[in-house]
């Protein structure tokens, strides 16, 4: 068993009712073994990032804290995925829920299944302003505070909605 860990995910869905996907998926987050759910974000509506032909997102961020190792706690993301029944067509394309590992404590991971830090987490709005809505204070692992990246990359088209 590991000590216990703080870690950010991004939760996006833009299929079946997004906004009740991604509430329903704060609450099985709380739920996964040796996890708690310690805040999470305001929902965002944002712009698709791929093919623009599909509907607008509904993003968040929580901050768990788990005893998990980042593989399994991977694992237990892509489960909740599949009881969403996420499809996966095309990169970038709709999808009922996505969960993305942002950040697992201060550790960088590059394993074939997995990247920490997320990549591109930095320079995607629709993760910075969640983050920064819980987390003001976060500085990446590469020392630049979240406070700069929203400078680069601001609000812009994306909306805060409510939960």
């Amino acid at each position: 068993m590991h000590k216990a860990i703080r870690c950010y995910i991004g939760l996006g869905s833009n299929l079946d009712s997004p906004q009740q996907q991604v509430a329903r998926a704060l609450e099985e987050l709380a739920t996964l073994p040796g996890t708690h759910l310690l805040t999470h974000s305001s929902l965002y509506r944002s712009p698709p990032m791929g093919p623009q032909d599909q509907p607008d997102y509904v993003n968040a961020v929580a901050l768990l804290e788990t005893t998990l190792d980042a593989h399994s706690l991977l694992d237990q993301l892509q489960a909740l995925e599949q009881l969403h029944q996420r499809v996966r067509l095309e990169r970038w394309g709709p999808r009922t829920l996505d969960l993305d590992l942002l950040l697992y404590g201060e550790e960088t991971i590059s394993t074939e299944r997995l990247s920490v830090p997320h990549p591109g987490m930095h320079e995607r709005n629709f993760v910075l302003w969640p983050l920064s809505e819980i987390s003001p204070d976060l500085a990446l692992q590469d020392g630049r505070p979240l406070a700069t990246l929203l400078s680069e990359y601001p609000i812009g088209t994306l909306e805060r909605i409510s939960l």
